[in-house]
């Protein structure tokens, strides 16, 4: 078990730019997969981003390709999410996610969530 703590979000005007952090306890993250999620009202959790432990692999979906970039800091304990050219639809509140194996695309392979951080983009 690990307890994910993100940060970083706030209000931005669209084109703008946001760094999300997700940190971590136990020196066992290191060895966990670390997604990134969202949630904007009226919707499903749906998935950002997610590297594997080494942050050798990075997956985005496909709302975030060119824009959004993951990595992590393994001597930090650390996950980040660089967010550019925002736009209003990117409005959400963004949780990171972590668990060993390799990184998923599904909420339900996570079992360590962070309590979310809200990204609102105004037009």
């Amino acid at each position: 078990q690990v307890q994910l703590v993100e940060s970083g979000g706030g209000l931005v005007q669209a084109g703008g730019s946001l760094r999300l952090s997700c940190a971590a306890s136990g020196r066992t993250f290191s060895n966990y997969a670390t997604g990134w999620f969202r949630e904007a009202p009226g919707k499903e959790r749906e998935f950002v981003a997610a590297i594997d432990w080494r942050g050798g692999s990075t997956h985005y979906a496909d709302s975030g390709k060119g824009r959004f970039t993951i990595s992590r800091d393994n001597a930090k304990y650390t996950v980040y999410l660089q967010m550019n050219n925002l736009t209003p639809d990117d409005t959400a509140v963004y949780y990171c996610a972590a668990e060993s194996g390799p990184p998923g695309y599904d909420p339900g392979e996570y079992s360590n969530w962070g309590q979310g951080t809200q990204v609102t983009v105004s037009s």
